[in-house]
């Protein structure tokens, strides 16, 4: 895929490029847990965008895209937002613009292998692979955590999708065979081995598409902040949901909304499995991670309401399995992936059975994945 990417290229734009590799993720435990302050357990994936990118000497970008191939440019003059996939570099260039960083025209080819709406952060890695090329063309000198942060701000700004840190941080931080435990307030992070060579990371595609600038995503936001305003009434020391116990909700549950009530507590919980699953990582007890994972899949589906009836099916197939240690929905929701811990000499046939009984419920063929943990942004 480099070497295509590198040749397309030369030949539209003819001069060699700046090769920047910039990863998908995957998120083992703690979703929707990042925008409320809490903890998320990431890694960066096999599965990547490529960019092929040179300055150009004027005062335009240029873009193609690999998948749709499809061209597109704008002037940087005016970068304001515009429907479509070049929006997401568009509020990259526009981020940069209003920090003070000086950014002149390029051209661009963006291919990748990241299946689009799976859940598996292909927006952060546009952006991540972007800040990183850009960083290298005019020598900024920002730090990962600064191109995250960039990243970030050019989703909440211009797809308008008010997503947390986690995606832009595991796209950039990302290390091989290691999961990254975040801390999304304080930004503290430390890594930990995902150390089980008998196991893979097998993911599972509904083929239900998401989109997280869904109003869906944004109202789940909404309702956090609506539970910690009720809370902070009696427990003014209380920011966000990382600081509520159950205790705390219990004493507002009357005056809340049933359905912020179950989103308060999906949450609060989540939170508090994150801490626990990574002392059984450590401890190497994955049949007892993966318990952790179907208690998410179970909150994300009844009280989070982010699932679907696909994705609950997936997750049901996989808990019948003895070779499954764990499997849950992951992303955003509303589609996409489900996330399975599966014993590596079994998957073929797990993937056989799931592809079996998929197909005779839905009707339909499930994308299925096997990955590996690999290195994040990763400037050629």
């Amino acid at each position: 895929m480099i070497q295509k990417t590198k040749e397309q290229f030369v030949e539209l734009f003819g001069k060699e490029p700046l090769i920047v590799v910039s990863p998908g993720r995957i998120n083992l435990i703690g979703e929707h847990t990042d925008y409320n302050d809490g903890f998320v357990l990431p890694a960066a994936i096999d599965k990547k965008i490529v960019y092929a990118i040179a300055l150009n000497g004027t005062n335009q970008c240029n873009a193609f895209a690999e998948f749709n191939q499809e061209k597109a440019s704008f002037s940087l003059d005016a970068v304001v937002p515009t429907p479509g996939w070049i929006n997401y570099l568009m509020g990259v260039v526009a981020t940069l613009q209003q920090r003070g960083y000086s950014v002149a025209g390029f051209d661009c080819v963006v291919a990748g292998d990241i299946p689009v709406g799976a859940g598996l952060s292909s927006s952060a890695a546009v952006e991540g692979g972007l800040v990183a090329a850009l960083d290298k063309l005019f020598g900024y000198g920002l730090s990962r955590m600064e191109m995250a942060l960039i990243g970030q701000q050019a989703e909440h700004t211009f797809p308008g999708v008010m997503c947390g840190i986690m995606d832009q941080f595991a796209n950039l931080h990302g290390k091989k065979d290691q999961v990254i435990r975040l801390d999304c307030r304080s930004l503290d992070y430390e890594y930990f081995p995902f150390a089980f060579p008998g196991y893979k990371v097998v993911l599972c595609n509904s083929m239900v598409h998401h989109s997280l600038a869904s109003s869906e995503y944004n109202v789940r936001r909404q309702q956090c902040e609506s539970g910690v305003k009720a809370i902070q009434r009696l427990h003014p020391e209380v920011k966000s949901l990382r600081d509520a116990s159950k205790s705390m909700l219990e004493e507002v549950k009357e005056e809340l909304p049933a359905k912020v009530y179950d989103r308060c507590l999906y949450v609060i919980d989540e939170i508090s499995r994150v801490q626990t699953a990574t002392g059984l990582l450590q401890q190497g007890k994955l049949n007892e991670f993966g318990k952790l994972m179907y208690e998410t899949h179970e909150g994300l589906s009844k009280l989070y309401e982010v699932s679907c009836p696909e994705l609950d099916f997936l997750v049901s197939l996989a808990s019948e399995r003895e070779e499954v240690a764990g499997a849950r929905v992951m992303g955003g929701g509303f589609g996409g992936c489900t996330i399975n811990l599966v014993e590596a000499d079994k998957v073929e046939d797990y993937t056989s059975f799931i592809r079996s009984r998929y197909q005779e419920r839905y009707k339909k063929d499930p994308e299925i994945y096997v990955t590996t943990i690999e290195n994040g942004v990763t400037v050629l």
